[in-house]
């Protein structure tokens, strides 16, 4: 596969091509999926006005100990990157929204309060929505995996009763010229939960690593969002699903980049054990089973520099 497919999830056969792409290559298009371009549209405009707003102003909103809020430029570095030796921060600067957690776990491990921008008032509204439609096509797509693996349509549904889900406003500036070949917007990674949607505007710069270890361009296409396998779900399936590299270096324009990922996860309390219809004779189970939320925190203190300075006070 030189390319990554387009899925119309509505279409006959979906879940069949859906399937073939996430185990060969892990990346799609998706298509039909029902989100309005007014909606998308919003949420952009309130990420760009996010980010337009003073350095004050942003640093108000410094993230949280609930991995909540104003993460600025060049503090996080992918040190468990299994396909890289990073080294040095990534080159972007991100507001993180998470899910609102039940008052019973306020709290618990990443169950606090999002940091809204007050000065801005039509953000909060423009991002709920958008999340709100993100996260139902989402549950789309894992129905649509459950069927590609052979189980029953609702089969992992209790896995996202209550879903960790991260929505990550991002503004790349542009990539500096003098920059040494070490240099990121995003370092190859591969991501942490089950899976990722993205919208992202028409700078370019996604690149996807193919199975020889070559990079292709994910470029933007208008109205598609761009569907990638995370970690846990390949674990999930015991690596039936590739959890696939990517990058982002932000040479093509010129200008600022700004994109939306939107990672979908399981509840944290989730055991995550192979799924049966992925083991045959000859392939038992690759992993242990796990639960979600201690593999996540593992992979969040490593990651992030606010994470490092609380786990050495």
């Amino acid at each position: 596969m030189s390319g990554l497919p387009i899925i119309d999830i509505t279409a006959p056969g979906a879940t069949t091509t859906l399937g073939r792409a996430l185990e060969e290559i892990g990346f799609a298009y998706i298509a039909g999926h029902g989100v309005s371009q007014p909606v998308i549209d919003a949420a952009f405009a309130a990420s760009r006005a996010f980010h337009a707003s003073e350095p004050a102003l942003k640093q108000s909103l410094a993230i949280n100990e609930w991995h909540r809020g104003f993460m600025a430029m060049a503090t996080s570095t992918v040190v468990t990157s299994s396909v890289a030796t990073v080294t040095r921060p990534n080159l972007s600067e991100s507001l993180m929204i998470m899910h609102e957690p039940a008052a019973g776990e306020v709290g618990r491990p990443l169950q606090g309060p999002n940091q809204w921008p007050a000065w801005l008032p039509e953000f909060r509204s423009a991002i709920e929505a958008y999340r709100n439609e993100v996260e139902r096509v989402c549950r789309k797509i894992i129905r649509l995996i459950a069927i590609a693996l052979n189980l029953e349509e609702t089969a992992l549904d209790r896995f996202f009763a209550k879903p960790t889900t991260f929505l990550r406003l991002l503004r790349y500036p542009p990539h500096p010229a003098e920059a040494g070949d070490d240099q990121f917007g995003s370092a190859p990674h591969t991501d942490y939960g089950i899976i990722t949607l993205l919208a992202q505007d028409r700078s370019g710069g996604l690149q996807v690593r193919r199975r020889d270890a070559g990079w292709i361009d994910a470029e933007p296409l208008p109205g598609l969002f761009v569907l990638n396998v995370a970690d846990m779900l390949a674990r999930w399936t015991n690596d039936r699903f590739v959890s696939t590299p990517h990058r982002v270096i932000n040479n093509r324009t010129g200008g600022d980049r700004f994109s939306l990922p939107f990672f979908f996860d399981s509840d944290m309390d989730a055991e995550i054990a192979c799924l049966p219809t992925c083991i045959r004779a000859g392939k038992p189970a690759k992993y242990e089973p796990v639960r979600y939320g201690d593999y996540l925190m593992h992979r969040l203190n490593r990651n992030y520099d606010y994470r490092k300075c609380e786990a050495a006070e």
